[in-house]
């Protein structure tokens, strides 16, 4: 348990005042990781091509340094979940920088297991690590990355930091199934507020 380390740490100390209102001020800024200016313009293949990929091991790191991600991060409350993501979710909302670029980053936390929810929270308030089966992420980048689809970048990540896989072995890192009917673009549509996000409309254009 990392319960002491609130005391001195403000993003920790954000989410605990917060509760379930899974966001947090920015207290600080990190840049991590190596981006070559080929990653940034890469467009074809929309994901998971090589340059997606690279762009996705930034991202990771950059949330490592934040304490966003890892066995030691950021702690917020359970809540229930559904399909495609898991049975009980944890979410941050904050903003990060990456490759010098600061956004707003959506960090959700998916977990499963066997039983109902109340039985799967507390198996994940007792052991998240051992519960969490993928982290999925919305980055948003700079004006014009993806301007139909205000400019999110999609990556779903194991727990280990590694990417997901499409079944076709696509890693899911970029502009997730762009141009499909399904996936994580073709979903977050239906969001109200036309800002792909479920959680509020506090973005909408």
């Amino acid at each position: 348990m990392k319960t002491c380390a609130l005391q001195n740490n403000p993003l920790r100390l954000a989410v605990a005042a917060m509760g379930t209102a899974f966001a947090i001020s920015a207290a600080a800024t990190a840049t991590a990781g190596d981006v070559t200016e080929q990653s940034r313009a890469e467009t074809q293949p929309p994901f998971g091509g090589e340059m997606n990929v690279e762009y996705a091991q930034a991202l990771w790191e950059a949330m490592a340094e934040r304490e966003l991600v890892g066995e030691n991060a950021i702690r917020t409350y359970p809540y229930e979940g559904n399909h495609p993501h898991g049975q009980a979710l944890e979410f941050i909302e904050t903003t990060l920088s990456v490759d010098g670029q600061e956004g707003l980053v959506m960090v959700k936390k998916n977990y499963g297991g066997e039983g109902d929810f109340d039985t799967l929270k507390q198996n994940v308030l007792n052991d998240r690590m051992a519960n969490l089966s993928s982290v999925t992420v919305m980055f948003q980048r700079e004006s014009g990355y993806d301007p139909d689809h205000q400019d999110w970048y999609w990556a779903k990540f194991q727990p280990s930091g590694e990417l997901e896989n499409n079944p076709k072995g696509m890693p899911l890192a970029g502009r997730v199934a762009k141009g499909m009917n399904k996936g994580c673009i073709a979903c977050h549509a239906g969001a109200p507020g036309g800002d792909y996000v479920f959680t509020h409309d506090r973005l909408g254009r």
